[in-house]
């Protein structure tokens, strides 16, 4: 196993909207899509599309989109043994709202991802001892997050924590004992209380996590790229100039992409090159998963920036 996903899965009910409905207001929007979503299942699908062997550590509702989720994950290629049906609990929904500039308001209600426990990483610890990383989010428990950090750390796989939703409860102990921290902008704002609104601003930020024993800070920062910060280095990485179309899921894209090459080669400014090119990508179409582009054209799309 390459990559083991330990995380939320979500149903996106997008609504592409020309304006956000005022407080008793009734407005028309031009469009809707149901997808498949949910920041774990995202990541583990970019990874899996990029060639890697994902499995997931999930669990969904006993409702009507169970299973259109769990066939979706196996669309992929995806390992669903440990994605598991919760009785009497729905499955977890985000209302997705779009503007005409492509940003993006989010609303997400977690579901049965709310019920998956610290006691899941251990039933399925034989299988995840096999793999070469971990990933995680937030959409999940912390508890249920320190337990697999740990399960990292006892069993010498490295771990990606995105800490998404931001949680000023998150324990940065854990924190540390992951291996590389990939925040956005507005979350490395919240998680260290510190202004965000320059590229400065950004490294003092990241910087700071790194004194507190932080080993990779990674930093998406949209259009303006990304920022990598250890100890030793301090790297930013450009965004390709694409035409945005929707935003949605582009800093999943970018997580499950880098983990797939970093765990190919090892090689974590290339991972990040590529994995920039593949988040630019999957902006210049609409929804989360359905956006991000295959292998072949992500290599296309490399091949015609050089």
């Amino acid at each position: 196993m390459d990559i083991a996903v330990i995380g939320s899965n979500m149903v996106d009910l997008i609504s592409y909207i020309n304006a956000m409905p005022k407080e008793g207001e009734t407005l028309e929007a031009p469009d809707f899509k149901i997808g498949c979503g949910g920041k774990g299942a995202n990541q583990a699908v970019a990874a899996a599309k990029m060639g890697s062997k994902v499995m997931m550590v999930t669990k969904v509702g006993a409702d009507l989109f169970a299973d259109n989720t769990i066939q979706n994950l196996e669309a992929f290629g995806i390992d669903t043994e440990f994605t598991t049906k919760m009785v009497g609990t729905s499955s977890g929904v985000a209302p997705i709202f779009v503007d005409q500039e492509s940003k993006n308001r989010i609303l997400i209600i977690k579901g049965a991802n709310e019920q998956l426990l610290p006691s899941d990483v251990d039933h399925a610890a034989e299988k995840l001892k096999t793999a070469s990383l971990i990933v995680l989010q937030l959409e999940i428990p912390l508890p249920t997050v320190y337990r697999a950090i740990d399960f990292g750390s006892e069993h010498n796989i490295p771990v990606i924590l995105n800490p998404a939703p931001a949680s000023k409860e998150l324990d940065f102990n854990y924190v540390c004992k992951s291996d590389f921290f990939i925040p956005n902008e507005s979350e490395l704002e919240i998680l260290t209380g510190m202004p965000v609104a320059t590229g400065e601003q950004i490294r003092e930020a990241a910087s700071n996590l790194i004194k507190k024993g932080v080993k990779n800070v990674i930093v998406t920062m949209g259009s303006r790229g990304v920022m990598w910060i250890t100890k030793e280095k301090n790297e930013t990485v450009a965004s390709q100039k694409v035409t945005a179309v929707d935003t949605t899921g582009a800093g999943d894209a970018f997580i499950g992409c880098f983990a797939h090459f970093f765990v190919e080669n090892g090689d974590v400014l290339q991972a990040i090159k590529k994995a920039t090119a593949f988040a630019g990508l999957s902006v210049t179409k609409r929804g989360t998963q359905s956006s991000y582009p295959t292998s072949m054209e992500l290599e296309a799309f490399l091949t015609s920036l050089n």
